[in-house]
């Protein structure tokens, strides 16, 4: 885990795709004042995936992306689902786990990452779907939270199983039907983020990716407190559009509106949390 991995051999570098030089030459490692305003100029971590046209997810990966402040000593660990069909394409050391024990296998590298690199920072982040981490994962996403592991769990809630054919999850909302769910859902949408804070994390924020910038000051902050003091989670509404009946284009206007209802920013931060807060921002890191 370095930026080494990235270094082109001298002797083979006519032979390397410029997009492969791009990385080294033009991606911001080591800068951890990295951010969404490098996206024009700066090669980012992720180029072609295999997503649907005008998804939210893929503005999503980009932001998340461009936001690491330590991306060169950073594991992503994802789980089944749509989210899993980026991982290939990304410039990161990833882990797919099985479905729904994301964050136990996230656990399990954090700790194997602080022994055998105990004067370095590493950062584990979880990305993974509603399906994984509120119905099958459940159980493992809020037992690191009861452990205090110090790993950031980024769920992607597009309210609704989106790559099996549309069947409704614990994060769909009342009433809402789908083609594998002709009835519609019978009972409210779970509330994973007030579970977060009633399970111990540290930084819990809800919203939608409609706003890059807030974007990066979520997904810097969430990182800096799992570093120092423990779990933080991040929901980010990131819609099927497909599913909900929509057009490529009408993504930003979906989420644009439920950011004034059932998405509205929410952010909860613990005493020892806002201390770091503070701090990286007196250091002008966030």
């Amino acid at each position: 885990m370095s930026f080494k991995i990235f270094q082109i051999n001298e002797e083979l570098r006519e032979f390397v795709p410029q997009e492969i030089v791009d990385l080294e030459e033009k991606a911001t490692w080591g800068n951890p004042k990295r951010g969404i305003w490098d996206l024009p100029y700066a090669k980012e971590l992720v180029e072609e995936h295999s997503l649907c046209a005008g998804c939210p997810e893929s503005l999503a990966f980009r932001y998340i992306l461009a936001s690491l402040p330590n991306p060169e000593d950073t594991i992503i660990v994802n789980s089944t689902g749509c989210t899993s069909l980026v991982f290939p394409h990304i410039a990161l050391h990833t882990v797919h786990s099985l479905f729904g024990n994301q964050n136990a296998v996230a656990s399990g590298i954090k700790r194997a990452l602080e022994w055998r690199f105990p004067d370095k920072v590493k950062d584990v982040v979880v990305l993974a779907g509603d399906g994984a981490t509120v119905d099958i994962g459940l159980e493992c996403t809020l037992q690191s939270f009861f452990r205090q592991e110090k790993i950031t769990t980024i769920c992607f809630d597009n309210e609704v199983y989106a790559n099996t054919g549309g069947q409704e999850s614990g994060l769909t909302v009342k009433g809402h039907v789908f083609k594998m769910a002709p009835k519609g859902k019978q009972w409210d949408k779970v509330p994973m983020w007030q579970l977060a804070v009633d399970s111990g994390c540290h930084y819990v924020v809800r919203l939608t990716v409609s706003s890059p910038k807030k974007v990066e000051k979520v997904i810097k902050q969430a990182i800096y407190v799992a570093r120092e003091v423990g779990p933080t989670y991040v929901h980010l509404y990131t819609p099927c559009i497909l599913e909900i009946g929509l057009n490529s284009d009408d993504a930003l206007m979906e989420m644009r509106t439920r950011d004034k209802e059932r998405f509205r920013f929410f952010e909860y931060i613990s005493d020892e949390a806002r201390e770091v807060i503070e701090r990286k921002k007196e250091e002008g890191l966030i």
